[in-house]
């Protein structure tokens, strides 16, 4: 789904995007001529690798996801904990930020359940 920035309305508007088994479900609205808030869930089931032996297995996924979304580069002196992506070509892609998020997720450390009981300090090369 893509919204252009010019066009996201003050009042919140919902949004409900899927991506393989897993769902991005939330809220948008615009708080300012530049800034966006979206505040939404993930989840759903991930596919993840072991960090230990390479192993697939499934996450459940229920992330709650609070974004400020700018048009062009923010410039805020305030010192929140906010996390704020800028949008370079004025265009709103909600897939592209499921992806992210997704990648994101994916990118820490999991440990399947053989691995964890081995209990073992060393990694396999796969």
């Amino acid at each position: 789904m893509k919204i252009e920035f010019r066009k996201v309305p003050l009042q919140e508007s919902s949004f409900d995007l899927k991506l393989d088994s897993v769902n991005f479900l939330g809220t948008f609205s615009k708080i300012s001529s530049k800034l966006v808030k979206i505040d939404g869930k993930i989840d759903g089931i991930l596919e993840v690798d072991c960090c230990k032996c390479g192993k697939t297995l499934d996450i459940k996924l229920t992330e709650v996801v609070k974004l400020h979304l700018s048009d062009g580069i923010y410039q805020d002196e305030s010192e929140d904990d906010e996390i704020v992506i800028e949008i370079d070509d004025h265009i709103i892609d909600f897939d592209d930020i499921l992806k992210s998020e997704i990648e994101s997720i994916k990118s820490e450390y999991y440990v399947c359940d053989e691995c964890k009981l081995k209990n073992d300090s060393i990694e396999l090369e796969y």
